[in-house]
């Protein structure tokens, strides 16, 4: 009798510890689902399996934040493609709030040419205005083919792009807040919010922020426009069909159809900042419409217009 509980004792300490190590398979259910029965019992791993789990695997590749940017673009904007805005292989810079790039496109001047000028071409401030993002890649589809080496180009295509590639595209960046009202301009402090509140009657499109460079983007783009240290800034927006210009005179008549009409400065705008504290030439180029791009011909125009104004602005 005491051999027999010996023997069975010794079968059911092999049968609990074959049940503690042998992993229960998924049984699929009738929708298709899985569902585990009596899961084993979780055991440690070795430390062999910890330093394993750690280490990266040098198989998987990395994406470009870059090319995720692009390819984000590519598939909310009707007028430009992936492909479009990866060939110009953007270089990544920082991250927004939501962890999409802010990057850049260089077109350097040529070793055996004296360069003109630096200048600096903004695109996308807000979110929601898709031709000022559009246009400035169609103007670096022109400089891939013809960039003689005249300027030393920067290009930010898109400023925003937490606003634009927000589920509605919105003309403020994540936070809420209208990027061109953020900079840090030396009215800030003084008139920023009370302008906010008094005369666009806390619009929210209008929201200046806490204080001023209290953004990612902004902090960003003064940082830029620090090292970079360009000569002249273009910054792309819609829908007012027209060129205003602040800073030191003159600004160009017209870019095609686009007629100069200045509009005036507003605190913590770039304009603002730019030309009235930095003292440096900025170009505002209002497109017709926000959502409609214009025709290539008219863009075509822009640019010719513009390299045309540069070349008398920044002649020796």
């Amino acid at each position: 009798m005491m051999l027999a509980r010996v023997l069975l004792l010794m079968i059911t300490v092999i049968y609990l510890t074959a049940c503690t190590t042998t992993t229960v398979e998924p049984q699929a259910t009738a929708a298709g689902n899985t569902k585990i029965k009596n899961p084993p019992l979780k055991t440690e791993p070795k430390k062999a399996q910890i330093k394993l789990a750690l280490k990266a695997d040098p198989s998987v590749p990395k994406i470009d934040p870059a090319v995720s940017l692009c390819e984000a673009v590519g598939t909310k904007l009707g007028s430009v493609s992936i492909d479009d805005c990866l060939q110009h292989q953007l270089v990544h810079s920082a991250y927004t709030i939501n962890n999409r790039s802010l990057a850049y496109k260089d077109y350097e001047p040529f070793k055996n040419r004296e360069s003109l000028g630096r200048v600096m071409i903004v695109g996308g401030i807000h979110g929601d205005e898709f031709s000022s993002i559009s246009v400035t890649l169609k103007w670096m589809n022109i400089l891939d083919k013809h960039h003689s080496g005249l300027f030393h180009w920067r290009f930010i295509p898109a400023l925003n792009p937490d606003g634009l590639l927000s589920k509605k595209s919105q003309r403020q960046n994540a936070n809420g807040v209208d990027l061109n009202r953020n900079f840090p301009t030396s009215d800030w402090e003084e008139l920023a919010i009370p302008y906010w509140r008094e005369i666009t009657k806390n619009n929210p499109r209008r929201d200046p922020g806490i204080t001023h460079t209290s953004e990612l983007e902004t902090q960003w783009l003064v940082g830029q426009i620090k090292e970079f240290n360009p000569d002249v800034i273009i910054s792309m927006h819609a829908p007012y069909h027209l060129v205003d210009y602040d800073g030191p005179p003159t600004g160009p008549n017209n870019l095609g159809s686009l007629y100069l009409r200045t509009l005036g400065v507003f605190p913590g705008s770039l304009g603002n900042y730019v030309g009235l504290d930095l003292k440096k030439p900025i170009v505002t180029v209002e497109l017709m419409s926000a959502g409609i791009m214009p025709a290539e011909q008219e863009i075509n125009q822009m640019w010719s217009d513009l390299v045309r104004w540069l070349r008398f602005k920044l002649a020796p």
